[in-house]
């Protein structure tokens, strides 16, 4: 049988276990943060796009990363706290992780893998990557750091 993104197991921020099962028929962007990149304000992108779509099915889940300029040197806890005061976040945050290399969080394995990035290169490049799912669970998208938010408004609207 074929994998698929719904049967990863995910740690969350506050250290439960989440399956990505329990966001089937929903639309996903699935995006790698950091609390100290020039990218960060992209948090208040990513919270306009919940809040907005989140009733009609947007899913928008976070996952800090270390390895891009060491812009997220907290814990756990420490950038809960950060995202929720300094912007606000009410979506699903989940545990810090790596997406590159040996060590890399097995989602992020498959949805590089699966969606290829600039030529075709599979390695995340920066933070803010972001990667849009749909209702099925098919990747249909992959998105830069250089990408906002708000300019997925569009691609976001048509899958749901």
């Amino acid at each position: 049988m074929k994998e698929t993104i719904y049967d990863y197991k995910v740690k969350d921020i506050d250290d439960n276990d989440v399956s990505l099962s329990s966001f089937k028929g929903k639309v996903l962007l699935i995006c790698n943060v950091a609390s100290t990149c020039g990218f960060t304000p992209q948090y208040k992108g990513l919270q306009r796009l919940y809040d907005k779509y989140n009733q009609q099915g947007l899913e928008v889940l976070g996952f800090p990363c270390n390895q891009f300029g060491k812009q997220e040197k907290g814990e756990n806890a420490d950038i809960k706290e950060f995202c929720e005061s300094q912007f606000s976040v009410s979506f699903p945050m989940f545990a810090k992780v790596d997406v590159n290399g040996t060590n890399a969080e097995p989602l992020f394995k498959y949805l590089s893998t699966n969606k290829k990035g600039f030529m075709g290169t599979e390695a995340i490049k920066w933070n803010f990557s972001k990667f849009l799912v749909d209702r099925e669970g098919n990747i249909v998208g992959r998105f830069g750091s250089l990408d906002d938010p708000n300019s997925l408004e569009n691609d976001i609207k048509g899958l749901l």
